[in-house]
């Protein structure tokens, strides 16, 4: 596996500083969050910059994959709206094309995945009937990402209709696509108790092609620098090698934005000695 890092977490960074910030500290692998600067499709030199961005990526080496949660890119006024869940069809369809556009873009970049979630669950809609409404518009996605090649790594989010890996399980036994995989957070299984961490691992590792790795307090949906949660991380590394992962174990901290330049460097010294220990160490299955 190799070491990344999320986009949402520079957001006080321009792209090009950013990813340079990121080479140079010896990141491998980027998420890319389209967001206002990071290859917007509001940006009429999207174009342009998603070149640039293949250039940059191919001349260092380093692997990607696209996320889709940008807070505000779609509705100034409404954090992550709309969702593939909102009860206005043509505002879902809005959520649609942005995927779809950030499929276009994974392509055009090599990248390993495009990374989704469910959104929050209406209040006027009974979980069943949420259910449905996601399945009939992921239906829509997965086609398109059938038609281009790429997987989708759907995310389970604390707070969101597909919380936990329970609730992915039953979503999957009503979609049939071979590209539904599996983005898994590993802060995310901490905080909603889903342990021990490497049993889910080893559960989903056929599905798994992004992880988000950050510490976190059990019960409490708050991604926190390394050291500061509750998470023992060598486990959670032994476990990923073992199950033969090889992708991005991407770094989020989306609310470190203000202290990157030293957010950055800190979480890679956290980590990279973790790996190289259980790389050193190596014992697959």
């Amino acid at each position: 596996m190799i070491i990344g890092y999320n986009t949402n977490g520079l957001s006080n960074h321009n792209a090009k500083d950013g990813l340079e910030l990121l080479a140079k500290t010896g990141y491998r692998s980027v998420a890319i969050t389209i967001d206002h600067g990071w290859l917007s499709p509001r940006d009429p030199a999207a174009d342009v910059q998603v070149q640039q961005f293949k250039h940059f990526l191919e001349q260092h080496n380093i692997s990607s994959v696209i996320e889709t949660g940008a807070r505000f890119l779609l509705n100034p006024e409404s954090k992550h709206s709309p969702t593939l869940l909102d009860p206005d069809p043509h505002q879902s369809q809005k959520r649609i094309d942005f995927i779809k556009y950030c499929i276009d873009v994974g392509i055009e970049l090599g990248s390993d995945c495009v990374s989704i979630w469910s959104g929050i669950k209406p209040k006027d809609l009974s979980f069943d009937s949420a259910m449905d409404r996601l399945v009939e518009n992921l239906e829509t996605v997965l086609r398109y990402a059938e038609s281009r090649g790429i997987d989708i790594g759907f995310e389970p989010e604390p707070g969101m209709l597909i919380d936990t890996t329970g609730r992915y399980e039953r979503l999957t036994h009503l979609l049939d696509s071979p590209r539904m995989k599996m983005t898994l957070d590993i802060g995310h299984l901490f905080c909603l108790s889903e342990i021990p961490i490497a049993n889910y691992i080893e559960k989903w590792a056929d599905r798994i092609v992004n992880v988000h790795i950050e510490d976190m307090k059990s019960g409490v949906h708050e991604h926190l620098m390394f050291g500061d949660g509750q998470i023992h991380f060598p486990p959670v590394i032994e476990s990923l090698n073992r199950c033969g992962y090889r992708g991005g174990l991407h770094v989020e901290l989306s609310r470190h934005s203000h202290d990157a330049a030293n957010v950055v460097r800190q979480s890679y010294e956290f980590l990279n000695p973790i790996i190289q220990d259980v790389l050193a160490n190596d014992n697959p299955l």
